[in-house]
């Protein structure tokens, strides 16, 4: 994992409600998480670390002026937010560099911003439904200098219908079948899940949802899903913190999914 140099002044600030407190000083890094780390064959040099330090810093920060995460004591927020999330770092280890990443739901920025700080030769696209939490993750973002993330307010329902716009060569500006990976950790059942997110990637590509306890339980209620989504289950990996579950995209999502706004959730694919 490779590391970005920390702004020693933040630049402009984007369109933004949320403020940062950029006098922070980056969390240290808890003993249980560098021995968690190890374990898991997780390795990366100190200045990474302390951006994982400053990232968790302001989640914290602003997680007092608005709800961003319920898991506010420091050490238990290095293994459930930072270590978690890169524990789905050899998931994607093998993509191209400059590949596409969306993560759906992205809150307080786990695991996309954490992602986009251990691969910044991978480009990541946040999506949130919520107007604060995109405000906070675009000006995080843009404070941290992360090149590589770009951030979308909306709901999964219409950017997994958005084709972009048609030109001489094709479509420009899509989200439908445009990503080679997509993430996902706590938004809902898998057999919601995966017609939310499923549409984003490209035939081909892999979706990764970080699961817990019951990840077997929902992959046998997903079956008619990953039927008619034209996807299949590729593996479960076992984590400390919990289950990471891949599917495979193996052709193109069907036109009819994703449904409208909030369907998915009120009747899943059965």
């Amino acid at each position: 994992m490779a590391n970005n140099p920390q702004p020693s002044q933040p630049p402009s600030k984007p369109r933004a409600s949320i403020e940062i407190n950029t006098d922070l000083a980056p969390l240290a890094p808890t003993d249980g998480f560098l021995n968690a780390c190890e374990a898991y064959g997780l390795s990366f040099p100190a200045e990474e670390g302390e951006r994982y330090g400053l990232f968790l810093a302001h989640m914290l920060d602003v997680n007092t002026r608005m709800n961003l995460t319920g898991i506010t004591d420091p050490e238990e927020a290095w293994l459930k937010h930072v270590f978690d999330a890169l524990t789905i770092v050899p998931v994607l280890a093998d993509l191209p560099d400059r590949a596409r990443v969306i993560d759906i739901g992205s809150g307080g920025g786990v695991p996309g911003l954490v992602l986009a700080i251990a691969l910044p030769h991978l480009r990541f696209t946040l999506l949130d439904a919520t107007a604060k939490k995109c405000s906070y993750l675009e000006q995080l973002a843009a404070w941290m200098r992360l090149d590589n993330v770009s951030v979308e307010c909306g709901r999964a329902e219409t950017l997994g219908q958005d084709r972009g716009v048609k030109t001489g060569d094709g479509r420009e500006g899509a989200h439908r079948g445009a990503y080679d990976a997509v993430t996902a950790r706590a938004v809902g059942a898998l057999n919601v899940l995966l017609e939310l997110t499923t549409p984003f990637a490209k035939a081909g590509g892999l979706c990764v949802y970080v699961k817990g306890a019951k990840a077997d339980e929902e992959l046998a209620q997903a079956k008619a899903a990953l039927h008619a989504l034209h996807c299949a289950h590729a593996g479960t990996v076992e984590t400390p913190t919990g289950r990471l579950v891949v599917v495979e995209k193996l052709r193109d999502t069907p036109r009819a999914y994703p449904r409208r706004d909030g369907e998915p959730k009120r009747d899943p694919i059965r």
